[in-house]
């Protein structure tokens, strides 16, 4: 009988592929090893822990300094090295400037009135509850401040946990084995069939029957006038039915999420940063509209905020996906300081604005009245309620569809807050006394009047 030459070609093609399998695998062993050492020679390089170090920077150093540029106050990049080598100073005249530094500018230290001269004469923030063991930390972290979020990003998965800590074996790796085994068995499959059909035919078995003559679909359906009727009566109720369906959606932009001038990011804002949508749209406590906050409540924070860092945890898959890096982010930074005219080398304003064209996303026709200070200050309804989750939305959407009818479903079911409130309370028991009511809603107080919205 004559081999099958596929055999011989599947055992060799198996056996590159755990070839290929296996170097990898020891290659990324030796790289993690290779990782591990540098990191601990780093490590026992600097006096004190950067970890922590980093931890008590953004605790009390990042609203003035940064490691690499001047801000309030000067860069603090090795700023020990520079302190001993360059200015002649040591570790204790560190601790004593950074527990109390008027009290070394008040002794007369020639550095210290320099850099007080220097930066506007405003003293550095005295912090004597910091250890000398929390200087050498912080002190470690600006001579080699540990490595990032976005530095290991590509070693964890969508949830934030790390892929081949253990094992050394990544998910694409595993993927790529599994995928090259189910490719070699499709060949194995493909090569089966055709020795079997040869093998049947070699044998004068019939494969495939001659198909018997039939009429066409589509004759036998003309000629059956019932099924006819039944069809066309079908297609006109459905044809009614979806024209209906998108008359009514004229007009209703639910879903709608345009592309801003500056990428505003809520996820980060309100859900990272746990920021409250009244600090920026404060007009909403008192007023009909809520208003689109100006550029200097935005300036308030990114004074000192320069660039973006990243989530501890790490970017999304959705992000990475879509391009929003840490750069993308700092990029959208700088637009804002271009339009506000910031001087970021200067920290001033040159007087240099542009106006920013941002995009309405949620529009009331112009016969509906709506009030936020009413529905927000009085009624005590979460802007959430209207506006969907902005806490994690990376792109503001309209979430609802702001049509008449969810308006007064909402008006019937959501029941008015009366508790410390002598007008309500006043209704409330008018109504208990007069229908038996339990609980107040828009609608008995004539919420579904159509002068209420309508004017």
């Amino acid at each position: 009988m004559k081999k099958v030459l596929y055999r011989h070609l599947f055992s060799k093609v198996l056996g590159l592929s755990f070839l290929l399998f296996s170097s990898s695998f020891y290659a990324q062993e030796e790289a993690e090893v290779a990782t591990d050492a540098a990191t601990e020679q780093t490590a026992g390089a600097v006096e004190g822990d950067p970890v922590k170090g980093k931890q008590l920077f953004n605790q009390n150093c990042a609203a003035c300094h940064s490691l690499d540029r001047k801000m309030t106050g000067p860069a603090l990049a090795n700023v020990e090295t520079k302190l001993m080598e360059d200015e002649g100073l040591d570790k204790e005249w560190i601790y004593a400037w950074i527990k109390n530094s008027p009290a070394v500018i008040s002794s007369g230290d020639a550095y210290a009135n320099k850099i007080y001269a220097e930066y506007n004469q405003a003293a550095m923030t005295p912090f004597p509850t910091l250890s000398n063991e929390d200087i050498d930390d912080i002190l470690a972290y600006t001579a080699a401040p540990p490595s990032t979020p976005a530095a290991t990003a590509t070693a964890t998965t969508d949830g934030g946990e790390a892929t081949g800590s253990s094992s050394g074996i990544s998910n694409e790796m595993i993927l790529g084995a599994l995928a090259l085994v189910f490719g070699l068995l499709v060949i194995m499959l493909v090569l089966v069939n055709k020795t079997l059909r040869r093998i049947a035919e070699a044998n004068g078995v019939v494969l495939e029957k001659e198909k018997e003559k039939r009429l066409p679909l589509w004759k036998a359906f003309v000629q059956n006038q019932f099924l006819v009727l039944v069809s066309v009566v079908f297609l006109l109720l459905a044809s009614a039915y979806f024209a209906y369906g998108w008359m009514m959606q004229i007009g209703v932009d639910q879903g709608y999420a345009p592309v801003q001038p500056i990428h505003f990011s809520h996820k980060i804002h309100a859900g990272d940063n746990n920021i409250d949508c009244k600090y920026c749209h404060s007009s909403a406590r008192v007023s009909k509209t809520s208003g689109i906050p100006s550029l200097n409540v935005c300036m308030n924070c990114h004074k000192s905020i320069y660039e973006y860092t990243g989530n501890p945890e790490g970017p999304s898959a959705e992000d990475l996906a879509a391009g929003h890096t840490n750069e993308f982010y700092t990029g959208e930074i700088k637009k804002l300081y271009k339009a506000v005219g910031w001087d970021e080398e200067n920290q001033s304003y040159t007087g240099e604005t542009k106006p920013v064209e941002w995009v309405r996303i949620h529009q009331l026709p112009d016969f509906a009245y709506f009030n936020h200070s009413q529905h927000v200050s009085v009624a005590g309804v979460e802007c959430q309620t209207c506006h969907g989750p902005v806490e994690e939305m990376e792109v503001v959407e309209q979430f609802a569809p702001l049509t008449m009818g969810w308006c007064i479903n909402c008006h019937r079911e959501t029941n008015v807050k009366v508790q410390g409130n002598a007008y309500y309370e006043a209704i409330h028991e008018e109504l208990s006394k007069k229908y038996g009511v339990e609980k107040l809603t828009a609608a008995m107080m004539g919420g579904l009047e159509c002068g209420k919205c309508h004017y």
